[in-house]
């Protein structure tokens, strides 16, 4: 089985389960998370997404057997094969629900890129990364779009350029991660974060991650602004901001709370 799936307390857990080869993506893995993934999209069930790596690494990103490989197929097969890669990072930063990742030792090529993905970040201390495409005579293409978003141009470039590692401590100032805690204070950390996304609304969370993307591709102008009063109107009458204010003026939980 190459990605467990536990559901507890409205909490997907997604656990990378290639150990012996540090998590490395090969199709049945890519397959297997993009499947859960999609269908968490419109489970009532699940609040928020918690992508996890069993073993001594987050993911060491593809599975380079594998991709040697791909050169016994022809360049159509080959295509459609890289696509699976490229519609996992689309559907994982497209996701309506809330995705944590928890990362720790390796986090190299594909696993930066579920990094880059994740809404919210929280890396061990010891976690180091890589872009180490490169090394291989390759580029990180697939994975470009969600690391240039989450580094900056300048910033991607360089590390895409010479496949250096870098510590969590960079990955924080460089916006990859949110927080670098201690190992043993992983769970409390996550805890808290789930506890905290419980608390809010499940269609605010799928409207505010839309929100974010529209925002920032956007130019600021007249059009924009008026689209974003017809969503703050539309929410504001709509039953999940109507129980929302209403519980607050009632001193009351809404119906959504979990904690």
């Amino acid at each position: 089985m190459t990605v467990i799936a536990e559901l507890e307390n409205h909490i997907l857990t997604l656990r990378l389960n290639r150990p012996d080869v540090s998590n490395a993506f090969n199709n049945e893995l890519i397959n297997t998370l993009n499947g859960h993934i999609e269908n968490a999209q419109d489970s009532e069930d699940i609040r928020a997404i918690v992508l996890r790596g069993n073993g001594k690494h987050f993911s060491a990103g593809a599975d380079l057997n594998w991709m040697k490989g791909m050169k016994a197929v022809s360049m159509e097969d080959n295509v459609a094969d890289a696509k699976q890669l490229a519609d996992l990072m689309f559907n994982l930063a497209h996701c309506r629900k809330p995705v944590i990742a928890i990362v720790h030792g390796a986090v190299m090529g594909g696993g930066v890129g579920l990094t880059a993905c994740a809404d919210i970040v929280i890396a061990e201390q010891q976690t180091f990364f890589a872009l180490s495409e490169t090394r291989l005579g390759l580029s990180p293409a697939t994975i470009s779009p969600f690391v240039v978003k989450a580094l900056g141009a300048r910033q991607a470039k360089r590390y895409m350029l010479t496949g250096e590692r870098f510590s969590a401590e960079k990955a924080l100032s460089l916006g990859l991660v949110h927080e670098v805690v201690a190992s043993d204070e992983i769970d409390e950390t996550l805890s808290t974060l789930e506890n905290h996304l419980c608390a809010g609304g499940p269609n605010s969370h799928r409207k505010i991650k839309k929100l974010v993307r529209d925002v920032s591709t956007r130019t600021i102008d007249e059009t924009l602004m008026e689209n974003l009063a017809w969503r703050i109107a539309n929410q504001r009458v709509s039953d999940e901001g109507q129980e929302g204010l209403s519980a607050f003026l009632e001193k009351r939980k809404p119906n959504w709370f979990l904690n």
